[in-house]
């Protein structure tokens, strides 16, 4: 790591001790940038980078020695729009909540879908023992109790359902059992 990275990092860390303004500004976040980036290259891309951030940490301390007001705390659109992008993406969910969340529609849409189907599935006239018939008032009677039980209990089925889809496909046919050879058998006549 050469002088400039270091040097960087020091300040970068001391700045966020201190709880200083400057952590949320633009220029942190340059430096932090391109600290990052020259501590990734090598050569000439490495020296030129090396000389950037060491102009730009020099900048800064010659902003810290002086009372001058420094491009942090001038209110410029880019800045408040930085400052707004940085905000809506720490309120933002991680990526798993958002696929926690997709999962949950996804199995509430299935269930109803599901339901459904089972109702289109019993006769206009059934009677109330039919089996079709006492099947969807039970899954009907479940979703009212209990929605997340009924989409628990679908999730099951349709695992149970596509095994058995499974083990049909990839069972051998059993050939049909051959008859018992044909042979004639002969007795023997009584002589």
């Amino acid at each position: 790591m050469t002088d400039s990275v270091t040097r960087a990092r020091e300040m970068l860390d001391t700045w966020r001790e201190r709880g200083d303004a400057r952590v949320g500004g633009m220029s942190y976040r340059i430096i932090e940038a391109l600290t990052q980036r020259a501590s990734c290259h090598e050569g000439d891309a490495r020296h030129v980078l090396d000389e950037r951030l060491a102009a730009l940490l020099d900048a800064q301390k010659a902003a810290d020695g002086s009372t001058a007001v420094t491009q942090d705390t001038v209110d410029t659109p880019f800045a408040a729009l930085l400052d707004e992008l940085n905000q809506r993406a720490q309120a933002r969910p991680a990526p798993a909540e958002y696929l926690d969340a997709l999962r949950a529609v996804w199995t509430s849409v299935s269930a109803e879908k599901r339901l459904r189907e089972s109702l289109a599935q019993v006769p206009k006239n059934a009677g109330p023992l039919n089996s079709s018939s006492l099947v969807h008032r039970s899954l009907a009677l479940m979703g009212e109790v209990s929605p997340d039980y009924l989409q628990h209990f679908l999730g099951y089925v349709d695992a149970l359902s596509w095994l058995d889809a499974l083990t049909l496909v990839s069972a051998p046919v059993k050939d049909a059992p051959r008859a018992a050879s044909q042979k004639k058998t002969t007795r023997g006549k009584s002589r």
